[in-house]
């Protein structure tokens, strides 16, 4: 028995290190590889649309650092959907300058559905867009995000997500987990993947998407809790590549308070399986059918180290329980399986924290926060992170409803950048 304890721990390290290798390279292209330099020869004429349910705290300001874009402003238009609201974003959201649609429907719950509503009515009003940016209510853009992202465009992207940044970075240790977790997908995935030539991913907020795509899609078809890594896997499998630019910087609220974050993750977890359960098949034969190193990419985001973990976990505290009901029949399952559960978190503990490492030193100007904070949150990403195992057990069995998250943190695109 200790013996398959051993050789099952090490054939799961050996899947990871296989399957996630090129994550690795894509540390060594982001931090050695000159980025593509793009310059638009137009400028385009574009919408915002902006999904909000009781955002009356925040939704201004988004729309005041919308206003204060160094891009012509007669090419933007913002426009609001007010979704189920009981406060009164709809009359902040108006007086900022945004179009206001309202919209109540309690059956069709969540973002997806607030952005098709948005995009047809847009759509019916016959305007002329070539490209529509979506945040969420709570977003700040940095002054020069619109003409930046109009670089990529202009250069035949019809897809494009940017730089995430945080808002409140320094507020505790959850919101600097969900923050480093966002830069490191910023710098080193979706920046590693631009340079290499393959399709990167939305994560959220903060990204553009062409008109010609949305009138294909009849408006936003993705429902499921992740919409966005939906939208981005049947994007891979139809061979849409999705462009990142990293000079289009964008900050967001990050939940601070433990049960915000577990219920938003538990969605996120929850929203991930189901887009397995969905494109999982469609998505492994099209990595084979189309050779196609998106959908490999895409794959291994949606599916193996959640799923991975979670044996690795049950396993070894099958055998860990079996040792203590047997514990002076089998003395040496209770060393062996709890020394090899320290052995996997050390490990796991030591990768993360050089993730963290790595994405605090080269976005250490890009961080709001001080440098006692910065330190400090390095050694607590990792605990974050291993929050997600039993949020990825509980979403295992539990029915999620999409549920909006409080924003609070009111400040400037001024403020912020201090």
């Amino acid at each position: 028995m200790l013996s398959f304890i051993n050789i099952f721990n090490f054939i799961i390290l050996l899947l990871f290190t296989g399957l996630y290798f090129y994550q690795g390279y894509y540390v060594i292209v982001a931090l050695f590889k000159k980025e593509k330099v793009m310059v638009a020869m137009k400028n385009h004429k574009f919408a915002v649309v902006i999904a909000a349910r009781n955002e009356s705290t925040v939704i201004g300001q988004l729309i005041n650092s919308i206003k204060q874009q160094k891009y012509p402003t007669e090419l933007v238009d913002i426009y609001v959907v007010a979704d189920n609201c009981t406060d009164n974003t709809a009359d902040v959201a108006r007086e900022a300058g945004a179009i206001v649609f309202e919209r109540f429907n309690r059956q069709n719950v969540g973002k997806g559905y607030a952005l098709d509503f948005a995009f047809k009515l847009i759509i019916n009003r016959n305007e002329k867009y070539e490209g529509y940016f979506v945040f969420d209510a709570d977003n700040l853009l940095d002054e020069n995000y619109i003409a930046e992202m109009n670089k990529v465009f202009d250069n035949g992207y019809k897809i494009i997500t940017s730089y995430r940044n945080s808002k409140n970075y320094d507020t505790n240790w959850l919101s600097a987990g969900y923050s480093l977790w966002f830069l490191r997908e910023a710098k080193y995935l979706n920046n590693a993947r631009m340079m290499l030539n393959t399709s990167c991913a939305i994560s959220g907020t903060g990204f553009m998407v062409s008109d010609d795509v949305i009138r294909k899609n009849n408006g936003w078809k993705h429902h499921l809790l992740t919409e966005d890594i939906e939208f981005s896997i049947d994007n891979a499998i139809q061979g849409e590549k999705i462009g990142y630019c990293g000079n289009a910087v964008l900050y967001d609220e990050q939940p601070y308070i433990f049960e915000q974050s577990w219920n938003q993750r538990l969605r996120w977890a929850k929203g991930f399986y189901q887009v397995f359960a969905k494109y999982g098949k469609i998505l492994t034969k099209s990595i084979f059918t189309k050779k196609s190193f998106s959908c490999y990419d895409m794959l291994m985001t949606i599916m193996p180290a959640l799923f991975l973990t979670l044996i690795s976990v049950t396993l070894n505290l099958a055998f860990l329980t079996v040792g203590l009901i047997n514990i002076e029949t089998y003395p040496e399952i209770i060393r062996e399986t709890s020394g090899a559960v320290i052995m996997t978190f050390a490990n796991s503990y030591a990768i993360l924290f050089a993730l963290g490492l790595i994405t605090t030193i080269t976005e250490w100007k890009q961080i709001n926060a001080s440098t006692k904070n910065k330190i400090k949150y390095m050694f607590s990403f990792p605990l974050f992170i291993f929050t997600y195992i039993p949020i990825s057990i509980v979403a295992l069995f539990k029915k999620i409803e999409w549920k909006p998250i409080t924003h609070s943190i009111v400040k400037s695109i001024e403020e912020v950048r201090q």
